[in-house]
């Protein structure tokens, strides 16, 4: 059986109480290490890809054998109908053999009992080979039955081992999460005000450089604009994580990538300086998902991008 991945990275990954009681890597130390990891993920990957294409493989055998048996069962059935009327009409005829039949006056009825035997004897033969058919194509379609549950069994084995590396990445990264700046000692956060060319506080600096490390980001990132709805962002306190190319519904995958985005954002709100987050017509402040009222547009209600607002 193939040696568990994560086995082989206890040592790296070190223990939860181990890693709890750590001091905490310098970034480059860390980055490192989450490279190195990352191709052992890519190799977990090329594998799962090898045994899901071994899978596929397999099913289509099975269901090739599956029609072979399909087949050999009907044309046993067939050579089994077929010595069973010739034998019915022997019996019939109250003939016993072919020898009684050379030596009866009626010679039509022992031509007509001879061509009877050969055709008994011919379908007995298909009769056999029917059989041994039926029963090889069985034992084939058995055989690789078991084989797909194994090679099922080692599909999962490396899913899971993938699942778990890319766990201990993420626990990796979430340590790499910043602190942002211009906090207060009673924990509450003094206000900034813009600066750069981007015209962003540097508290939404730190948040929106964050998430670039963290997340592969597949559109541009809004931040500063100019025209004052109300919201933060022409005071340079938030920023939109765009999931489609604008007024259009994301894909599958981008929508799941816009709820980690959420979700990160959200369980690192303390240290961020994270005021709240909105996405897919839904708000929240840190306490749980609250619904928003219809805004007429699919940009509007934020189903095309993640919003986030600071301090």
């Amino acid at each position: 059986m193939t040696v568990s991945l994560v086995s082989a990275l206890a040592f790296t990954l070190g223990t939860a109480t181990a890693a709890d009681a750590a001091p905490k890597p310098d970034e480059s130390r860390l980055r490192a290490e989450l490279a190195e990891l990352n191709k052992k993920v890519d190799k977990l990957i090329e594998a799962y890809a090898a045994k899901r294409e071994s899978l596929g493989k397999a099913q289509k055998s099975e269901e090739a054998a599956k029609a072979d048996l399909r087949k050999a069962e009907e044309a046993y059935t067939e050579a089994e109908k077929q010595v069973g009327s010739i034998a019915q009409f022997r019996y019939q005829s109250n003939v016993g053999s072919l020898p009684t039949l050379l030596f009866a006056s009626d010679m039509s009825s022992a031509a007509i009992m001879e061509q009877l035997t050969a055709e008994q004897s011919a379908y007995l033969q298909v009769f056999a080979r029917s059989r041994d058919g039926k029963k090889q194509a069985a034992e084939k379609a058995a055989q690789l039955t078991a084989q797909i549950v194994e090679e099922a069994e080692a599909v999962e084995t490396r899913r899971r081992e993938a699942e778990q590396v890319i766990h201990d990445i993420e626990k990796k990264l979430d340590k790499l999460v910043p602190r942002g700046s211009g906090r207060r000692s009673d924990g509450s956060w003094a206000p900034q005000l813009p600066t750069g060319t981007d015209n962003i506080t540097d508290r939404t600096r730190i948040m929106r450089e964050a998430i670039r490390k963290r997340f592969a980001l597949p559109y541009e990132v809004g931040c500063y604009r100019s025209q004052n709805d109300g919201g933060e962002h022409p005071l340079g306190r938030a920023c939109d994580f765009m999931m489609s190319t604008g007024g259009s519904m994301p894909s599958q995958e981008h929508v799941k990538l816009g709820d980690e985005i959420a979700a990160w954002a959200i369980k690192n709100k303390d240290a961020l300086g994270v005021k709240y987050v909105i996405w897919r017509q839904r708000i929240n402040s840190g306490s749980g998902w609250r619904a928003m009222s219809d805004r007429g547009s699919i940009t509007a209600n934020h189903y095309d991008h993640t919003h986030i607002s600071m301090y």
